[in-house]
């Protein structure tokens, strides 16, 4: 078991139309579909970044979540590759796979291609935020938050990184859901231990 000092900073959770950063509501949307719920994000949490309007879904939701995140938080301290994205879901990208694949009767759209890989809302969000420190993207049934804080753990232990946005972005048809924490060896503001058990807590 780890001994090494490892803290939650900040959290971003996204479910049925309502934000909670740092376990506080911060924004509810009025009803609208996901894409409309997604846009309403971006104009309030965001501003000018033309490339968010030709991301998928998933996408657009991992890395709206991470904007929120990440919002008045000094990333630019790190190198680019001291911060690394380890996320997970259970859909994968099937939403746009379907949607791909739709377009295959007719002529392939290479815009949909482009995100028929559910680690691309990694790539986007380091774009974003220039972070090229170590990533990977899991599918796992639920949200398993033992296997992600462990993995966070490792990687931090071993020196490799020295922060990590990670978590969970789901996004299947009009479900969805986000959980995505931002991880520090140094404490800032209300910071938590990385645990498991504080993690889940945040979760709920």
């Amino acid at each position: 078991m780890s001994n090494a000092n490892a803290y939650i900073t900040s959290s971003c959770i996204i479910r049925r139309q309502t934000v909670v950063k740092n376990g506080a509501r911060i924004f509810e949307g009025t009803g609208e579909g996901l894409p409309e719920f997604l846009r309403s994000l971006y104009d309030r949490f965001s501003g000018q970044y033309p490339k968010f309007h030709k991301m998928d879904l998933l996408s657009k939701l991992g890395w709206a979540a991470t904007e929120i995140l990440l919002q008045d938080v000094p990333m630019e301290a790190y190198a680019p590759e001291d911060t690394g994205v380890i996320l997970a879901n259970t859909s994968g990208s099937l939403d746009t796979d379907e949607k791909y694949f739709d377009t295959v009767k007719e002529i392939a759209s290479p815009a949909l291609f482009v995100y028929t890989l559910p680690n691309i809302v990694i790539g986007e969000i380091s774009i974003r935020h220039k972070f090229k420190g170590e990533n990977a993207f899991f599918i796992t049934e639920t949200f398993d938050i033992p296997f992600i804080a462990g993995y966070v753990r490792q990687l931090l232990d071993a020196g490799i990184i020295q922060a990590a946005v990670c978590g969970w972005v789901e996004q299947y048809h009009d479900g969805y859901e986000a959980a995505l924490y931002l991880v520090e060896k140094q404490p800032r503001g209300a910071a938590v231990p990385f645990t498991a058990e504080e993690t889940e807590k945040l979760y709920r």
